[in-house]
């Protein structure tokens, strides 16, 4: 197996002088300049002429684009793993998933002495950086919930929290040359890394077949080894004219496996050359023999990994260029779940491009299962997963534009978070009312409704969306508005997940000055006349105010709580004061407090990292209007036993000035929307508590918080009339019921 069918990548080997900082530096930069793929630094921290390696490996990713980044190698006994571990899980999710680690087990061992280090002897090196291995790999596995124990005798931990994870699959490549090294490498790392001037004539081939002896042995295939080389021009590989060194390389990929060259230089001429003469034609020559050999090129999944896919799914047709996540892989965890559900998906497809958007979902329909679509992955009602089937994941979409400075139209990506979207127009003043959570995705709220802190002043999110670009079920792409296909722009806004796939959304935003932000706990003992006073409260007060209430059933150790968070939407704090003060009156105040902030720091980023749980048990409804009666009824839910919790969301104001048929979200004449959740797996003792307590007074519900499968929840998600017009449109845009997972609305009917 001489030739692995890796991708070939290039790079350089830059010695981190300090005498000039910025030359090091400058020379990372060229190396992507020219179109090289990696910027890799000696790490010999007791060097005095060195800058730190770690810190120059931080700041030139600050300085790059594209190159990837790496130690070459880092010193393992100077560098604690666990918080290695930590420091390039950090660099990849600032560099956008730029960051590798190089390790070795340390070889100037007077030096390293010096620097306060016990001496270890070869054996001992090799043992210690097997445990550091462990404990590196135990910390980015965030699939497990359970404090890491790992290590042993030289690099252990004993209860630390797991995390962060790489953004993507950081390669961990190891510097070997001995035996015992190489079947390290074979058992345990993604790449062997040695230098060519150390090695005789034939310890390339000898130590390729030694690592894929010890990786068969293991049960790995040998390919999911990267085999990487670092070189010096005017020596070994690298004599003689241009022209000698590409069939150098060339022979040593094809020959030898290597998949990733490594130029030793700090001259940037040479780089030049390498980036732009070399490379090309090295990846063009190999491309040519492989077409010839027929050599299968491309990444290698583990026989443990392989064996977690699901029949029926056909994971060799991937369409190319679209990052796939399978069972197995180390980023799986990353993807699986949403907020509130705990998924097993088979394949998890994250496009970065409306384009792959098309291919991805072209390629989906022909595979077994459900089809889940998710934008930022929130997802309350947890049908932004599923189990055994294909997710669409638009979280690699998250740009944030500004189109027009004077209408403040803005396009988000719709796998951007809300709390990303209000921290990049807040400079300017702006806000768009959008949930009471910043990481709610883009695109699921703007084509459900949208019912947000700002809301009762400023409407649902979705009355101010001037465009969508979608992804029609037969792949076709379309940017719809009120001038462009203005049928499929109505049904988007209020049924989206059933129509096509939104990639992005054109939006309005609003002239929003800081905002008075209040939050109060109560002793909620007496639920119903909570709810009552704190509604009665509510659905009179001025547009400004926006208030939702959130009541705890409590537990064994405690009665039940409520939490108002309550939005004053101008800075006036004297008028804020006057209607904020009777909230107070509702029910025995445990804690308040209030401030002026602007709205992104209601609605600030949050991490998009969801571990999920069992699949929720909810129920959903619309309140007309609070009354003592409808009070009543949710203060006898929320003491049933079987709710957990109740949210009610203020849904007047602005939200009643649109026409029931503007949108497909037809809702406009409730004051409140109100959700429950149960305690417990089983939802018939929610479904019945709801059916008798609170269904009576609810006049629709809000498709997103409702889990109950219950055929007639689609009659309740939409009027007739509503109704019957999605039907019509699913006929149109599509007929074969693609998108049938969230509310489905058959087009049969």
């Amino acid at each position: 197996m001489p030739d692995y069918g890796h991708e070939l990548t290039f790079g350089t080997f830059i010695t981190p002088t300090n005498a000039d900082p910025q030359v090091p530096v400058s020379l990372a930069v060229l190396t992507e300049e020219v179109g090289l793929d990696l910027v890799t630094f000696q790490d010999h921290p007791y060097q005095p002429r060195f800058l730190d390696t770690w810190t120059l490996l931080s700041y030139v990713a600050a300085r790059t684009m594209r190159v990837h980044l790496a130690g070459n190698v880092l010193n393992l006994p100077l560098r604690q793993p666990a918080v290695l571990a930590r420091a390039v899980a950090s660099l990849d999710l600032l560099s956008g998933g730029r960051a590798e680690l190089g390790l070795g087990a340390g070889a100037f061992w007077d030096a390293m002495v010096g620097m306060g280090v016990p001496r270890l002897t070869p054996g001992q090196g090799v043992d210690a950086l097997s445990e550091a291995i462990d404990v590196i790999r135990g910390l980015w596995d965030t699939s497990s919930r359970s404090p890491l124990r790992a290590g042993g005798t030289y690099h252990s931990v004993d209860g630390a929290k797991r995390g962060p994870a790489p953004v993507h699959d950081a390669g961990i490549w190891l510097g070997a040359y001995k035996p015992r090294m190489l079947r390290l490498v074979a058992e345990k790392a993604d790449g062997w890394l040695p230098s060519e001037g150390y090695m005789e004539p034939g310890d390339l081939a000898r130590g390729n077949a030694s690592i894929d002896a010890a990786a068969t042995a293991a049960g790995r295939d040998p390919r999911e080894i990267r085999r990487l080389l670092n070189l010096s021009p005017g020596s070994g590989s690298l004599t003689g004219s241009t022209s000698a060194w590409v069939d150098a390389l060339v022979a040593l990929a094809v020959d030898d496996g290597v998949g990733t060259f490594i130029l030793g230089t700090d001259d940037p001429s040479v780089i030049e050359t390498f980036g732009t003469e070399v490379a090309p034609a090295v990846r063009e020559r190999v491309a040519a023999e492989r077409g010839v050999a027929g050599t299968v090129t491309g990444p290698v999944r583990s026989a443990a990994a392989l064996a977690k896919r699901v029949d029926g799914i056909d994971y060799d047709a991937v369409p190319a260029g679209v990052e796939a996540v399978e069972p197995g892989d180390r980023r799986y965890a990353e993807v699986r779940s949403t907020y509130m559900r705990r998924g097993a998906p088979g394949l998890v497809l994250r496009p970065s491009t409306t384009a792959e958007v098309a291919s991805a979902l072209a390629y989906a329909r022909g595979q077994r299962g459900p089809l889940a679509m998710r934008s930022g992955g929130h997802g309350i009602s947890g049908r932004s997963t599923n189990d055994g089937g294909v997710v669409l994941d638009l979280s690699r979409l998250a740009s944030v534009e500004v189109l027009d400075e004077a209408t403040r139209r803005v396009r988000v990506g719709a796998g951007a978070t809300w709390g990303a979207v209000a921290s990049a127009i807040a400079r300017r003043g702006w806000a768009i009312s959008s949930g009471d959570y910043g990481g709610v995705g883009v695109g699921g709220l703007a084509t459900t409704g949208g019912i947000g802190l700002l809301g009762r002043l400023h409407g649902l999110t979705i009355d101010h969306v001037l465009a969508y670009e979608v992804v029609l079920a037969d792949g076709s792409v379309h940017v719809v508005s009120a001038s462009a296909e203005p049928d499929l722009f109505w049904g988007l806004r209020g049924a989206g997940g059933n129509l096509g796939v939104v990639t992005a959304v054109e939006i309005e935003a609003s002239e929003v000055p800081d905002v008075v932000f209040a939050q109060m706990v109560f002793d909620a003992t007496d639920p119903a006349a909570l709810v009552s006073r704190w509604g009665a409260l509510v659905q009179d007060a001025p547009r400004e105010l926006t208030s939702f209430l959130h009541l705890s059933a409590g537990g064994r150790d405690r009665g039940p709580m409520a939490q108002a968070m309550t939005v004053w939407a101008s800075s006036d704090t004297a008028a804020a004061v006057e209607v904020l003060e009777p909230m107070l009156d509702v029910a025995p105040v445990l804690q308040q407090r209030a401030q002026v902030t602007p709205y992104a720091g209601i609605i600030g980023p949050v991490s998009k990292h969801h571990d999920g749980g069992a699949p929720p048990v909810s129920r959903s409804g619309l309140l007309p209007r609070m009354t003592d009666a409808a009070g009543a009824a949710l203060g006898d839910l929320l003491l049933s036993g079987e709710a957990s919790l109740l949210q009610l969301r203020a849904t007047g104001g602005a939200v009643h000035d649109v026409d029931a048929s503007a949108t497909a979200y037809a809702h406009r004449a409730q004051e409140f929307s109100v959700t429950s959740f149960a305690g417990r797996l089983d939802r018939s003792g929610l479904d019945d508590a709801w059916d008798r307590l609170a269904y009576p007074h609810m006049d629709g519900l809000y498709l997103s918080f409702e889990t109950d499968p219950r055929p007639e929840r689609l009659l309740d998600a939409f009027p007739p009339a509503t109704l019957d017009r999605l039907r019509a449109l699913k006929r149109t845009y599509d007929p074969d019921h693609v998108f049938d997972q969230n509310f489905p609305i058959d087009p049969a009917g």
